[in-house]
């Protein structure tokens, strides 16, 4: 006879008795826990309530073209870090070379007669770029202003130029000085005039052929004439509109008694202009040449021709 298999054998376990067995064996000593056949075993990732996307292989392998990846992503990194290094050093270079920290003053924009000792003009481009702190970058320096401050101190000084580059933060400079058309021996002392009218001491060309003869009979006080920088002023604006027009002023002249009156003589006449110093320097010169040019044309020589008075000129 055929013995018929129990149906209840090959039942599955219900579930509740599976949870209630796994809690016991949890919760049992070691020695009391049940075995489970070594059938039954799953790995661990596997297990119940474990995801599979908690699954990490701990040593993966790297394709050829990962690994090509990863160079690349590294050199753009190393070079991207080399870009910044070079733009910094270019900054760098360009700030030190804008930067204006001492001034050299090496020559002169002229041809000199004598040498001159730099120092002294340096000392005082110097103290302008230490009051304006702003200005010491090339970009930023104001030359127009530099040149009046140190025109201001130093007369003699028409214009600085900053140009050159001596080193690190270190720059060369041109000095241009003044060229003087006239002169007065004032006190034993001699001064110089330009043809802005500007007055100094110091001369670095060859001797004016312009001198004021002094014939007013002036008192010299304390070195100056009472009229002196002003009559120099005048005489040098004379110089410049004179040459402008053509004549070549030879010889300034005050008369006796005259503190306000020059007389000038022109090369190759022998009619001198009184001119006032209360009155523009060009209008004055244009007068004269006017009545030079009329004189001349009409064949009259006259001793002397006054302009002093403003559309009034008059000849004797």
């Amino acid at each position: 006879m055929i013995k018929k298999r129990s149906s209840r054998a090959q039942e599955p376990v219900p579930r509740r008795r599976r949870i209630a067995e796994d809690e016991f064996d949890a919760g049992a000593p070691r020695s009391a826990r049940r075995e489970a056949p070594e059938s039954s075993t799953v790995p661990p990732q596997y297990r119940r309530n474990q995801t599979l996307s908690s699954y990490r292989n701990d040593t993966p392998e790297a394709s050829t073209r990962q690994r090509a990846h990863h160079l690349a992503v590294q050199r753009q990194k190393i070079g991207g870090v080399f870009l910044v290094v070079v733009i910094a050093l270019v900054l760098l270079v360009m700030l030190l070379w804008q930067l204006i920290a001492q001034v050299h003053i090496t020559t002169s924009t002229k041809q000199l007669s004598t040498a001159f000792d730099a120092g002294i003009y340096e000392k005082s481009v110097n103290n302008y770029l230490n009051i304006n702190p702003a200005q010491r970058l090339r970009a930023t320096l104001n030359e127009d202003a530099l040149s009046a401050y140190v025109s201001s101190e130093l007369p003699e000084v028409e214009r600085v130029s900053v140009r050159g580059w001596a080193g690190i933060a270190e720059s060369n400079s041109s000095i241009t000085f003044r060229t003087p058309v006239a002169g007065w021996v004032i006190n034993n002392k001699q001064y110089y005039v330009d043809t802005h009218g500007v007055v100094f001491e110091k001369n670095y060309y060859a001797m004016p052929k312009v001198q004021i003869v002094d014939e007013s009979g002036v008192e010299v006080e304390n070195g100056e004439s009472v009229v002196g920088n002003r009559v120099l002023g005048f005489l040098g604006k004379v110089v410049a509109q004179a040459e402008g027009r053509g004549y070549t002023v030879v010889k300034a002249v005050l008369p006796q008694g005259m503190t306000r009156e020059v007389d000038i003589y022109f090369d190759g006449m022998s009619t001198f202009v009184k001119f006032s110093i209360d009155r523009g320097a060009g209008e004055q010169t244009e007068d004269a040449d006017r009545s030079l040019t009329y004189l001349k044309d009409n064949g009259i020589q006259p001793q002397y021709i006054d302009v002093r008075v403003t559309g009034r000129a008059a000849y004797r």
